[in-house]
């Protein structure tokens, strides 16, 4: 049992590794948790599921992953940019469709604007979170990177599952507390403000899109 440990305890660590940098797929779920609760929650597992399905292929084919992902990254991150500028263009042209909730005295109407975005089913903000999570090569050279360091250490398949475990268990514990973080935050900011959260949030998902997007594969 104690040598399953080790490979457990990576795993953990690489799941936390790459779950908790705050990037554009952290500021989308912070905004689905404060959209709704129960979409975010299978959104959180959309991202964590990509992480355990990079990781799973990583420990499988490490090396093969490395070598074959890197020489196109560069239009990987453009694609990503891509997608991630579409994103943020559709919220923050919801986000100014929305508008301000006018006062009404002892009614319910002040506190019943709806949050900018499409309602999706569970089922597709799972898929969209999925694919969304899935264009980032930085997680398949993260993953990749790490299992070929530990070598012959994940050789065993009881290695690999405990390693496997660890980001799994890690990778959604992060999501999940990002939802919590999220849906608090919902409940306890004005209306007109959370309106005005939607659109900062969007406009970090374009800036982040730039970001990555740049030096251009050409």
């Amino acid at each position: 049992m104690t040598e399953l440990l080790s490979p457990a305890l990576a795993g953990t660590a690489a799941g936390l590794g790459v779950a908790m940098p705050m990037g554009a797929m952290s500021v989308l779920l912070l905004q689905e948790a404060v959209r709704d609760r129960r979409t975010a929650v299978a959104a959180a597992s959309g991202v964590a599921a990509v992480d355990l399905g990079y990781a799973a292929l990583a420990t499988a084919l490490g090396p093969w992953v490395a070598s074959h992902v890197a020489p196109v990254e560069a239009w990987i991150r453009l694609a990503a940019a891509a997608v991630l500028l579409a994103i943020a263009a559709h919220g923050l042209a919801g986000a100014a469709r929305v508008r301000e909730p006018a006062p009404a005295a002892g009614g319910p109407a002040a506190g019943a604007e709806k949050a900018p975005g499409p309602g999706l089913s569970r089922g597709a903000v799972f898929a969209r979170y999925v694919a969304l999570t899935a264009v980032n090569p930085t997680t398949a050279l993260y993953f990749a990177a790490l299992t070929t360091a530990q070598g012959a250490a994940l050789s065993s398949g009881a290695a690999a599952t405990a390693f496997l475990t660890g980001v799994a268990a890690a990778s959604l514990l992060w999501q999940q507390t990002l939802v919590v973080l999220g849906s608090l935050a919902g409940r306890r900011i004005s209306p007109t403000t959370r309106i005005w959260t939607f659109r900062l949030g969007y406009g970090l998902v374009a800036a982040y899109a730039l970001k990555i997007a740049f030096p251009l594969p050409w």
